[in-house]
């Protein structure tokens, strides 16, 4: 198995055996007092070229879920591997190499750099992932040209819709060849056509073989997905 933390190009082609996410009792306890379980016991297990989605209200843990799988925080108990390969033991520094290579982010509020331009903002994660220089440009024009938005890309955010700066988001996250995209709350900032549009894009996105997490409180969004969990207090249940 290789390991996370070897070189992009040192890792194989060869499609993933096994789970590429695995959470094995995982608890998350923060101190109190009281002492505060925000997951409770997850186990969890996605397939390469998955769609899952996790639902729940507000305070039910998904944010929780979110920080654990894209390795922004860390499990008080239990496993988590990722690609065969326990993370427990990662250090900070491995972490964030490891988020760079393997997992695209997208956020409800866009997290986009108002004073650079869209083409910059894509380029931006390729600074961290190990995409050869030469390659940089030519990648985030064909991510950009891919969600729709090649005639934007000397555009600032600003000057952008909603719908428009979620899909340069999308194109950021996917520009460095991530094998898992986590979807905070995707649609929470848009319109019901403009939400359907950018869950469309995400399906074709995962059609391509992309494994793909969608975090909501939006039932309707949610029920697109092949599998669905729902969080409440803190424990999953597939529905």
């Amino acid at each position: 198995m290789t390991s996370l933390t070897e070189p992009a190009s040192a890792a194989p082609d060869a499609v993933q055996a096994g789970p590429l996410v695995e959470l094995r009792d995982v608890t998350r306890s923060f101190p109190g007092p009281p002492e505060v379980q925000a997951l409770k016991g997850a186990t969890l297990s996605i397939a390469p070229g998955d769609y899952l989605s996790i639902v729940g209200p507000s305070g039910s843990g998904k944010s929780t879920m979110l920080n654990i799988l894209g390795l922004l925080d860390r499990p008080s108990v239990g496993e988590y591997r990722l690609a065969g390969s326990l993370t427990g033991d990662l250090s900070d520094d491995e972490r964030a190499a490891v988020r760079a290579r393997f997992i695209g982010f997208v956020f409800q509020s866009f997290h986009l750099l108002p004073r650079r331009s869209v083409l910059d903002n894509v380029l931006m994660p390729m600074l961290y992932s190990g995409v050869p220089r030469r390659e940089r440009e030519s990648r985030a024009q064909d991510a950009l040209q891919r969600v729709g938005l090649g005639h934007r890309v000397d555009f600032l955010p600003n000057s952008l819709s909603g719908g428009e700066r979620q899909r340069v988001a999308v194109a950021r996250a996917v520009v460095s060849g991530p094998r898992l995209l986590l979807a905070d709350e995707p649609t929470g900032n848009l319109d019901q056509r403009t939400s359907g549009e950018v869950m469309s894009l995400f399906e074709e996105l995962n059609d391509d073989g992309l494994t793909l997490v969608v975090i909501t409180h939006d039932d309707g969004v949610a029920r697109r997905a092949r599998r669905c969990i729902r969080i409440a207090d803190g424990r999953l249940s597939e529905l």
